[in-house]
């Protein structure tokens, strides 16, 4: 099979590689995918580039997101069955195999069946910001129906699923966004109120619809203290799942006297119940119509370059990879 490699970490022009190898068999507990998109993630560049670990044992391919087919089972799999239509998330985590290939093998768990009319453009948009999303909003629908939820960066891959699944929950939905442009796609997300956090008074903008929010679903947790404290109150959660250059100053006091909670969040090191529940909460948006695909940009494989130079350098949607 064709296969997008790299065997050591840098820039993607010097380690990134197409190349022939074999095609995986599952082991027990996996199932082998035909893959028809790949999906990339700032994790899977910043992996690449070395900043999250050390040089790969022999090879990697890269992505951990994507959606395909089901072609093989690998002993022990009960629950899922050849010809599945499935979306893929932490395909490469653990795992060399991840879904810039024609094929990947992964565990069964992470491939998660589409249902009939869900489209692999969808299915490749989930994985983990979807999942993150709803991490984020601690896959507690029920805790929603009727409260506020702002939610920072609402064009961004997190954001777009996070207005989507906090609406589809029963939650009023407050998103900021850098641009008119993004600002029509957290609309189209279905947020009731956008705004702009780089025009004058979009703190009272925000605060004139809600003068406090019940959670806060955080990328910039440094630039948006001053918004986040200024709609917190007892009872309110900010849930961090970005990181920034720099650490940010936490004015302590000020959190002390709203009785908010600051929580961090990162899929790969979750427990796998919640991991799970994360799991089931967006399947069943996607079940019931609820959840729609980014923007795509659509890259061939032999493009896996310029495609994660593309995510590297900001890209807006989902850039994804056709093999």
């Amino acid at each position: 099979m064709k296969a997008a490699v790299y065997r050591k970490t840098g820039p993607a022009s010097e380690v990134l590689a197409v190349e022939e190898i074999a095609v995986p068999d599952p082991g027990p507990g996996e199932v082998r995918v035909r893959v028809t998109r790949s999906a990339i993630n700032p994790t899977d560049w910043k992996t690449r580039a070395g900043m999250t670990g050390r040089d790969p044992d022999d090879f990697q391919i890269p992505h951990q997101d994507g959606a395909g087919v089901i072609d093989a089972v690998g002993p022990d799999v009960t629950d899922r069955e050849t010809g599945q239509h499935v979306w893929l998330l932490l395909a490469a985590f653990g795992n060399r195999f991840g879904t810039a290939a024609e094929y990947c093998v992964l565990p069964a768990e992470r491939a998660v069946p589409l249902p009939d009319g869900a489209s692999d453009d969808l299915g490749a948009c989930l994985g983990v910001p979807a999942v993150t999303a709803a991490h984020c909003l601690r896959a507690d629908p029920d805790a929603l129906d009727g409260g506020t939820v702002l939610v920072a960066g609402g064009a961004g891959a997190v954001g777009h699923y996070a207005i989507e699944l906090a609406k589809h929950a029963g939650a009023r939905v407050i998103t900021t966004v850098s641009s008119e442009e993004k600002a029509e796609l957290a609309r189209a997300a279905g947020a009731d109120l956008v705004v702009n956090y780089r025009e004058n008074g979009a703190i009272e903008r925000v605060r004139g619809y809600a003068e406090r929010v019940d959670r806060i679903v955080e990328v910039a947790l440094g630039a948006n203290l001053d918004l986040d404290l200024a709609v917190s109150g007892a009872g309110t959660e900010i849930a961090v799942y970005a990181n920034e250059p720099n650490d940010p100053v936490l004015p302590v006091r000020r959190f002390m006297a709203t009785n908010a909670t600051l929580r961090f969040v990162l899929l790969y090191g979750i427990r796998p119940a919640d991991l799970a529940a994360d799991v089931a909460w967006v399947r069943g948006a996607v079940g019931a119509g609820a959840l729609t695909p980014l923007p795509m940009s659509p890259y061939r494989l032999d493009d896996v370059v310029a495609a994660q130079e593309a995510v590297e350098n900001g890209a807006v949607g989902k850039v994804v990879l056709v093999p």
